[in-house]
């Protein structure tokens, strides 16, 4: 039976090579392949500052207490993401306020976040979720006008462009994560990027014990470095991800031309503004289709296509977040996207002939 996984990392012999050497010079740490993939990932962006760490997680949470958010501090995000958004919140003890998407990009709506702005509040964590850029020039107006922090959670967007605009350039400070599913990989890695001198200092040393030199401790720190073996891969996987994202795009323009003439499917909007970059490739199983989402998930499965569910449960339903107070009937749209949500595969291995599998077995599961 044919077999066609949800995600699929690309490792080829390029990057077990780029290993080898690394293993073989004795230096594993935190070293000159860490700094080169910093430099090369912030030239790709157009960036002036990239500061490795461990992973996409990390990458937040320097990011936020580079910027000092605190104690009293509100940030504004969304409840349609991966947990860590919010959570990165938590860490700095600061309040998350959640406001809706737009239920048709699946991301932040600028509306909604005006109208949860009061004295309290210091930034907005915008998400590009599943790849396609968030409103940016709506973002960066309203930042500015109201003096907030704007910062980018990119974890999902390596490449995605808002207007000819690569994503992480727009905000104060960006977040990205290389872990084994991204469009990239480090096999787990993070990136914080910034085109502010200061705040750029200030995540070198909130990643690195405080260490201003060594030995010589000057706030606070962690040890959230990379190590050479994981850059050693990035930098491979860097010079491979143009070609990757054009080959994602593609698969989901045929996705959605074939998914397009099923009734009750409906395929992902694309921003005309932005370049989706199509880490998931998200359609809504309507009402009216023949099927329930998770009666479509199983047939598939049977059938070999490999689905998952980005995401089932919006952050202010998680227990977490219960526990904290926070009401369940906020944030409408993101309810209701979390049970119609379906994503399918896209990544660079899905095959021509795969895609065209796809869409004959939903057709035949269409009734």
């Amino acid at each position: 039976m044919r077999s066609i996984p949800i995600a699929k990392p690309l490792i080829g012999e390029e990057e077990i090579n780029a290993v080898v050497e690394v293993l073989k010079s004795g230096i594993l740490a935190h070293g000159k392949e860490v700094e080169a993939f910093e430099r090369e990932f912030a030239d790709y962006l157009g960036a002036k500052h990239g500061i490795a760490v461990v992973n996409g997680t990390a990458a937040l949470d320097v990011a936020l207490k580079t910027l000092k958010i605190g104690s009293g501090d509100e940030v504004i995000t969304t409840p349609f993401t991966f947990i860590a958004s919010a959570n990165s919140i938590l860490f700095q003890g600061a309040k998350p306020v959640f406001a809706d998407i737009d239920p048709k990009t699946f991301n932040l709506d600028p509306n909604d976040v005006l109208e949860k702005i009061n004295d309290k509040t210091k930034a907005i964590v915008v998400v590009h979720l599943y790849g396609q850029p968030a409103d940016m020039k709506a973002f960066k107006e309203i930042a500015e006008d109201y003096k907030l922090y704007l910062v980018e959670d990119c974890a999902q967007a390596h490449g995605a462009e808002f207007e000819g605009q690569k994503v992480g350039t727009f905000g104060d400070i960006a977040a990205f994560s290389f872990y084994p599913t991204k469009n990239m990989t480090t096999g787990e890695g993070g990136m914080v990027v910034t085109n502010d001198d200061e705040l750029a200092r200030r995540a070198e040393l909130i990643r690195n014990h405080g260490q201003a030199e060594k030995y010589l401790h000057v706030e606070l720190g962690y040890n959230l470095r990379m190590t050479n073996i994981a850059a050693a891969i990035g930098r491979v996987q860097l010079r491979k991800l143009d070609e990757w994202n054009e080959r994602r795009i593609e698969n989901a323009k045929l996705l959605s031309e074939g998914i397009g003439k099923i009734d009750g499917l409906t395929p992902p909007y694309v921003d005309k503004r932005t370049k989706h970059v199509f880490h998931q490739y998200v359609i809504r199983v309507e009402e009216e289709f023949p099927l329930s989402r998770e009666e479509l998930m199983a047939k598939l499965r049977e059938k070999g296509v490999g689905t998952a569910v980005h995401y089932p449960i919006p952050v202010h339903h998680q227990p977490l977040y219960q526990r904290l107070g926070y009401p369940r009937d906020i944030c409408p749209n993101a309810i209701e996207a979390s049970k119609r949500v379906l994503s399918l595969p896209v990544h660079p291995a899905v095959s021509r002939e795969d895609i065209e599998y796809i869409i004959d077995t939903l057709n035949e599961l269409s009734g």
